[in-house]
Parts: C-alpha cells; structure tokens; sequence
C-alpha cells in the first residue's frame, strides 16, 4: 500500500500522549495525555488544539450517544462533559488493586467498551482486560499481563486484538455473540530490537496496525499476522493510530516524551507531538459508547 510522508500534524508535547480517536460528530480528533493529566481536541480544519484538565491520570476518552465523553481514569470510569469541563464517576472495576491504573479502550460494533489496566509502576503483572455495556463490567476472562494495550476489534466484530506490551506479543481472541471470549493465541510477536508493540488499531481490510515504542514507527499486519506495511515517524515512541477525515483515510499516530533523556528530547524534538500520514486502505467508523448509567 502507498503511505505518504508523516507528517507533524499538531505541536503538542505530551509527555505520554495516547488514545486517538475520531469524533466523526465533530470532524475532530480526540486524545490524551496520561501523565500530564489532560485531554486534547485536534481539529484539522484549522489545526487548533483545544485542551481540558483531568482530576487523575487519564488513559482513554471515547465518545458516547449521549453527546459527551465516556473516559478511562486512573481509579475508573467516568463521564466528561466537555462543555462544562465536569467529571462524573460511575465506576471502579478494580477497587482491590490500588496500584492500577486504566490503559488503553475500544468500543465494538454494539458499543461495548473493551478496556484495559496496568500497573501503573509497570512491574507487577496485574493487568486486566474488561468489557463494559449497560449491565455493568465484566473481567474478559484472560492471563494478567502488566501493561495492557490494544485492545482493538476486527471489521465483523469475530476477532480481538489484545496486547501483552512487555511481552512484546499481540494476541488474537474470538469473541462470542454474548461478548464472552475464547481462547488466546499468539498473532504477532514483535522481536527484539524492533520495539515493543503499544496501542493497536484495525482497518477496513481487516488489518492490524500497532504503533511501537521505541521503534519509530508503525507497523500493518494482515489478519493472518504477515507484515505487509511500515511507516516511519519522527519520534521514537509512538503510542496508538486512528484514523480520521474525509474517507478515514488519514492516520493520526500520537507519541510520548515520557522516558527520554535530554540527548534524546535533543535529537527528536517532535517527541510528544501528534503526527499524520495518508493511506490507501481507509480505517473503520468509531461507534459511540452506548447508554450507561448516570
């Protein structure tokens, strides 16, 4: 596939930029920083960068049917109203584990959250993956791992991407009609030197790209696990992908400055910055979160 030049499409900085999403309501493209607690707003009509403080840690914002944000905390799940900049809490999936803190998310074609957590040390294996609809949340039923990424879902909704970021391997896992999981097995691995996989993202073809931290770049995998594309960027780690504007076919890849020295911020002074490239293959509509409780 033809993949035009990346490039810089929004100075940003983020420490630990992550989970791009396109807003189709809006033509906008929403994220997060992690460690600097805030959510972004990128509108590539006239490149502005709206930005709103977070109370915590936020690791994901997805938009709802409802009109506003459903979003990852660092002790749960909330509601964001941006209109208002308020947060509202609705839930805490892991009250027992004090040390986690919520990932990276998607949402299915019924608009189901698929999200992860991780110890937010980033050494203790107790990371878990949840699914969260209208009747509360639900342990998805695999291994603990100690950064949790991904998750992504392929274009009939069959098949999740999960990723085991320091074990370096993305695995795929069938999906049942009631949103109870199979069992896991290895899709890719990503070897040694290459980086390590972080957030993951499908495309209308079925294919998986996973950015890679520390890998300067992205990788596209076909759903058998061959590795059919690469893109580089200019920026060592790249966190997670989406697709947006006209036709999805503009990918946006967000990226973190978390864990470089002063030689490094020196020799890549785009790090934190949120870039963009075109692509042939187009990526899949986002479906909003469907209705939670208040």
């Amino acid at each position: 596939m033809t993949i035009a030049s990346p490039q810089r499409a929004c100075a940003v900085g983020a420490t630990l930029g992550e989970g791009p999403v396109w807003v189709a309501r809006e033509n906008a493209l929403w994220f997060v920083d992690i460690k600097e607690q805030r959510i972004h707003r990128f509108d590539p009509a006239d490149g502005t960068l709206r930005s709103w403080p977070a109370p915590s840690q936020v690791g994901w914002v997805l938009p709802a049917q409802a009109g506003d944000f459903i979003v990852g905390m660092q002790r749960g799940i909330e509601r964001f109203d941006p209109a208002t900049g308020a947060f509202t809490p609705l839930l805490d999936p892991e009250p027992h584990l004090p040390g986690n803190r919520l990932n990276d998310a998607t949402t299915d074609a019924q608009g189901r959250i698929w999200f992860g957590t991780m110890d937010d040390g980033e050494g203790q294996v107790s990371g878990h993956l949840y699914m969260l609809d209208a009747g509360g949340v639900r342990h998805a039923g695999l291994p603990p791992v100690a950064i949790t990424n991904g998750p992504a879902i392929s274009p009939d909704g069959r098949t999740l991407y999960h990723t085991d970021t320091l074990g370096k391997v993305i695995h795929a896992v069938a999906v049942n009609d009631d949103g109870t999981l199979g069992a896991a097995r290895p899709f890719v691995t990503i070897e040694e030197g290459a980086g390590w996989p972080d957030g993951s993202v499908v495309d209308s073809e079925g294919c998986v790209w996973t950015a890679l931290w520390g890998g300067w770049g992205a990788r596209r995998y076909a759903p058998d696990g061959t590795l059919v594309g690469t893109v580089g960027l200019p920026a060592s780690n790249i966190t997670k992908l989406a697709f947006g504007g006209p036709g999805l076919k503009t990918a946006y890849a967000t990226s973190a400055r978390k864990g470089l020295d002063a030689a490094a911020l020196a020799a890549q002074p785009e790090a934190g910055d949120l870039f963009a490239f075109e692509v042939d293959v187009p990526g899949l509509p986002v479906t909003e979160v469907a209705t939670l409780g208040r």
